[in-house]
């Protein structure tokens, strides 16, 4: 997480996030505040803006931070970069067209799956007949 020591002190690092995480993976956020280097990325000036308050992205990973922290690592599609972030620094973009990426991935195992099977049993079946 990039945060100057202001913005750390204003994020409490004693307080306990709820117990279930506010984002799934793959859901798509939108940044509440601006993110600025710490310190802690070589490539870039301390203080310096990372990622500007309203940017967009996808949570990529789930983690924890002391065990009490959940940290959201969020994939930032224009910036081209991946940052920690804590919930209180994200919020959820409803999809304005319906299209839900992740239902639509399910679904195309399921059938991918059910025609590996048809396949597998035709080949056992002539694999059958063929002895």
């Amino acid at each position: 997480m990039e945060l100057t020591h202001a913005q750390a002190s204003q994020v409490s690092a004693s307080t306990k996030d709820e117990i279930l995480p506010v984002f799934r993976l793959g859901q798509r956020v939108r940044m509440t505040k601006p993110i600025r280097n710490d310190g802690s990325n070589p490539f870039n000036e301390p203080n310096e803006i990372l990622v500007q308050a309203g940017a967009e992205g996808y949570v990529k990973h789930i983690g924890d931070w002391l065990q009490v922290i959940r940290i959201y690592e969020v994939h930032f599609i224009e910036e081209g970069d991946t940052y920690g972030c804590r919930e209180a620094e994200l919020e959820a973009i409803d999809d304005l067209d319906g299209y839900d990426e992740v239902a639509e991935e399910l679904r195309w195992l399921k059938e991918h799956r059910a025609e590996k099977e048809v396949k597998k049993a035709a080949q056992m079946q002539s694999q059958k007949e063929g002895e």
